[in-house]
């Protein structure tokens, strides 16, 4: 028989090791972990609270639903990149056409610089309500900041700064604990899908979905993805990168909604934008529940605004041939970083522009989104089940699956979209 110690030694030896795993594959978290925080930046996060405020906690079962849709179409973007050393606008220039690529990443350009400023935006309103200063100044500040990590970070330190705020955002989670749902409508909520033919609902589910499924997302990732697997074995390194990365994205927009429908279903507020926003969450909600959400929307825009800058950067270095990277110097990469910080400062001088609101650059951001997304999903699915440039990597069944479902979709929306803004 096996003494005590002997059971004692062995069991040392598989929890030791079971820690040494689990720490690799922390270490391999990146792109996908940094993608799926960064899609919940300011302008999603007021689009998820007013989703919940406005409609409870009906939609939560979409989330669930996209969840899936999202770990798709990531994968399938990233995979694209390792496998043929290409980034999605180069792919699509060698077996489409120059003109398309051009009228995707401009589409692409202005829809993440309209965003951008919405995100700034949000800063600048919630450190005026905490400090006092105007927010025009706290907006050069804020960019002049993250244009100085850019430049004269090192690669690696940025990415530490990215997963560290994207860890931060747990704040939203506890947030919606401190709500204190009822945990019977939540649950049934999320696992029981209800419909509502109303106006009202299918716009909040249009905005919702609109957020979650973003064409930045799949530029970021799959350039990031490319420049950090340089082999082709690491493609399968992926899966569990993008799997953590989209279930946190959309486990915080969860939270998001549960607190939105929690403190501020049925007050009867109009809820434009982060300012009005927390304004109206403060005295209802208290103060420590505004400061996890003020809290929030400082770290999610500084996750998000280099997000959006970079793959704005990224698609437009890679359609015109440019040298990129942010492993590059700055010397060596001029145009990339031009795009990469002059994205940043167009989108702080939208907010400057008298004839531009934060809610129309966001609806126009949307518009430009709508169009673009159906766009990618479908060369995406073309590529990934090409053999002869996937070789034995080609998509698998749950990703043509999720993703053909996500191209309906978003055909769906879009065409929603339109006849309501045409109507």
């Amino acid at each position: 028989m096996r003494t005590y110690s002997a059971v004692g030694r062995s069991l040392k030896t598989r929890i030791r090791e079971d820690i040494r795993r689990n720490r690799e594959r922390v270490k391999k978290l990146g792109p996908g972990f940094i993608t799926g925080g960064a899609g919940d930046d300011p302008a999603g996060i007021v689009t998820y609270s007013v989703v919940g405020a406005s409609t409870g906690y009906s939609q939560l079962w979409l989330l669930l639903l996209s969840t899936p849709m999202m770990i798709a179409i990531q994968n399938m973007a990233a995979r694209i990149a390792i496998i043929t050393g290409k980034s999605l606008p180069e792919i699509t220039t060698a077996f489409y056409s120059r003109k398309l690529t051009i009228l995707m990443v401009s589409t692409l350009a202005l829809a993440n610089i309209l965003t951008i400023g919405a995100d700034l935006n949000a800063i600048a309103a919630i450190l005026e309500i905490i400090t006092g200063f105007e927010a025009v100044y706290l907006l050069i500040a804020i960019t002049a900041l993250i244009a100085w990590l850019i430049i004269f970070g090192r690669y690696r330190t940025i990415k530490r700064v990215l997963i560290g705020l994207t860890a931060i955002l747990v704040v939203y989670i506890i947030s919606a604990i401190l709500a204190r749902p009822s945990l019977l409508q939540v649950l049934s909520n999320t696992l029981i899908p209800k419909l509502h033919i109303d106006n009202a609902w299918i716009v909040a589910a249009l905005g919702m979905l609109g957020t979650t499924i973003s064409p930045y997302l799949m530029f970021w990732q799959a350039s990031e993805e490319r420049e950090e697997k340089k082999s082709v074995v690491q493609a399968d390194e992926v899966g569990i990168d993008t799997v953590v990365g989209m279930i946190w994205s959309n486990l915080l927009a969860y939270a998001m909604i549960i607190t939105g429908a929690a403190v501020l279903h049925g007050s009867g507020h109009d809820l434009q934008d982060v300012s009005i926003l927390a304004r109206t969450l403060r005295p209802v909600a208290g103060e420590y529940a505004f400061a996890l959400f003020a809290l929030g929307i400082i770290v999610s825009g500084l996750l998000a605004v280099p997000v959006l800058a970079g793959s704005t950067a990224y698609a437009v270095a890679d359609t015109f041939g440019w040298r990129e990277g942010m492993d590059t110097r700055v010397s060596d990469a001029k145009g990339f970083y031009i795009v990469f910080v002059g994205a940043m400062f167009v989108g702080a001088a939208t907010n400057m522009a008298p004839d531009i609101s934060v809610v129309d650059a966001l609806y126009y951001s949307q518009v430009l989104d709508g169009m673009l997304i159906p766009v990618l999903i479908a060369i995406g699915l073309l590529i990934s089940n090409n053999r002869a440039v996937m070789g034995d990597f080609t998509a698998s069944r749950f990703e043509n699956i999720f993703a053909l479902f996500a191209l309906l979709v978003t055909l769906a929306l879009t065409g929603v979209m339109f006849w309501t803004w045409f109507a």
